[in-house]
């Protein structure tokens, strides 16, 4: 088998802790000897064993002169965990086999050089680019210290969300609405506008077997939310209500007392710009922002997002009150409109859904 083999098992290990590792990346680890794997895990949760010490416990005594293949730079700090680096000397390990360096300023190298001052044969850049796809919140979040934003939007041909009536479930069928909680399920976050809650009054959970919820984020600039939503009610997740100046200091305490926190950012409306500032150094890496449509042209038009899930039905609703998919001002000419680039079209169901990344 050849090293693009055992590193593409590696990733496959890693992708089961999506949506479980952050703040730190997802890593996955094989041990290989004599043509055979003897020993492989992945990081399964934040605070818990690394990639490279569960494979390395799978492994036992087989580990000695083995080739580990591992998807990430092996940590040479300690964090909340000892450095994966100084477990493979210890194991003597032959060679490592590294898809590429860690961003991360705390490792950037240390790792692969930790690894080669002990003798370790490394090579470095094996699938670097699915390991760059692998991690790209990660990644993003710990250079720039702001989450991956991504756009998600269900709409019908004619770009409806909802009826004029307000009708709006369900616009697209059930694969898509079953991928929509698995985007959920992945991220850190979910953002959504006040409105979106007073019409909808949704739970925003993930609903998958054995997976988990994200932060709730609710936009809500005069902290005027129903106390009796079911994000401050059902105990499902953590709830952020990010508010403006604005809010009255009553409204305020009504939602600490319901159990929520409280984000102040914007003078007469919620500064999202500064929002994800914040969510950032709360160690939030990832968001998904669910709308609705003036929520999803904020972003838009500040061009702070970084991915786009559209998933479009096959029905058209017309109508000059019902509501957009995207909403806002909107751009005076068509070279202020939003680019996106890397394309990607798949059918769910009888829905396409159409994947794009923000373009500069």
């Amino acid at each position: 088998m050849t090293d693009e083999y055992y590193m593409n098992e590696a990733l496959k290990l890693a992708k089961k802790g999506e949506g479980r590792t952050s703040p730190n990346p997802m890593v996955g680890a094989v041990i290989v000897k004599n043509g055979q794997i003897v020993g492989e895990g992945f990081h399964e949760k934040a605070g818990e064993p690394h990639a490279e010490i569960n494979a390395l416990k799978a492994a036992g005594e087989a580990a000695k002169d083995a080739t580990i293949y591992v998807t990430l730079e092996p940590c040479a700090h300690f964090g909340r965990t000892g450095p994966c680096a100084d477990a493979l000397i210890n194991a003597k390990i032959e060679r490592a086999v590294v898809a590429m360096t860690d961003p991360n300023p705390k490792v950037a190298g240390k790792g692969v050089k930790k690894l080669q001052a002990a003798g370790i044969e490394v090579t470095l850049g094996i699938l670097e680019e699915e390991a760059k796809k692998l991690n790209e919140a990660f990644f993003k979040w710990i250079t720039t210290a702001i989450p991956f934003v991504n756009l998600k939007t269900a709409m019908t041909l004619d770009g409806k969300i909802a009826t004029k009536t307000g009708e709006s479930k369900w616009i697209t069928g059930e694969e898509s609405r079953l991928k929509g909680h698995q985007l959920r399920n992945a991220v850190d976050g979910i953002i959504v506008g006040i409105n979106t809650v007073a019409t909808d009054n949704p739970s925003l959970t993930s609903r998958i077997a054995g997976g988990k919820n994200p932060i709730r984020i609710i936009l809500d600039s005069n902290g005027q939310i129903s106390l009796k939503s079911k994000v401050l009610t059902d105990n499902e997740a953590k709830t952020i209500i990010a508010v403006s100046e604005n809010a009255e200091s009553e409204n305020i305490k009504n939602i600490k007392n319901a159990g929520a926190e409280v984000i102040v950012c914007g003078k007469d409306r919620v500064d999202i710009e500064e929002l994800l500032k914040i969510l950032g150094e709360r160690e939030i890496t990832s968001i998904l922002v669910e709308g609705g449509g003036e929520v999803l042209y904020s972003f838009i038009e500040k061009n702070l997002f970084d991915r786009l899930y559209a998933f479009v039905a096959p029905k058209i609703l017309g109508g000059k009150s019902s509501r957009l998919a995207v909403a806002g001002a909107g751009f005076d000419s068509l070279d202020d409109a939003a680019l996106l680039t890397n394309i990607e079209v798949s059918r769910l169901g009888e829905d396409i859904l159409i994947v794009g990344d923000r373009q500069g």
